[in-house]
């Protein structure tokens, strides 16, 4: 299942090169992610487990001045591995060209104890459908 939002760049995600700072596209990744597991998890799992981001492989593509508008893409298109899976997203203006693209690899927690725990099918489901 595919899951977007838009991000629009305001003044204090440009860095001195006038385009999004490296750091805040890393901030919209995990926005993305986050807001993903918030759309299909059910409210109990929620409560209980928390995603941390073990790996980050990003490709910049191309710039996003201040008052552009990207629309963040997000998919996890295998099955977990253990307690970690792979996200793939995409940013895309308007004009359809890609910005910025790449993979993340994130674990699941137990909220209360902080220990891995294996994705389990009834946790992955909703993400791959």
């Amino acid at each position: 299942m595919t899951f977007a939002r838009s991000f629009t760049a305001q003044a204090a995600d440009i860095d001195e090169l006038g385009h999004v700072n490296n750091a805040v596209w890393v901030r919209w990744i995990q926005d993305l992610a986050v807001a993903h597991w918030a759309a299909v998890a059910p409210p109990e799992q929620q409560a209980a487990f928390v995603w941390v981001v073990t790996r980050h492989e990003i490709d910049y593509r191309g710039n996003v001045a201040e008052g552009e508008t990207v629309t963040g893409e997000t998919w996890v298109p295998e099955a977990p591995r253990g307690a970690r899976f792979d996200r793939h997203f995409r940013f895309t203006g308007r004009d359809g060209r890609v910005r910025v693209e790449g993979v993340t690899t994130w674990a699941l927690l137990d909220r209360a104890t902080g220990r891995l725990l294996r994705v389990r099918p009834e946790i992955a489901a909703p993400f791959l459908g």
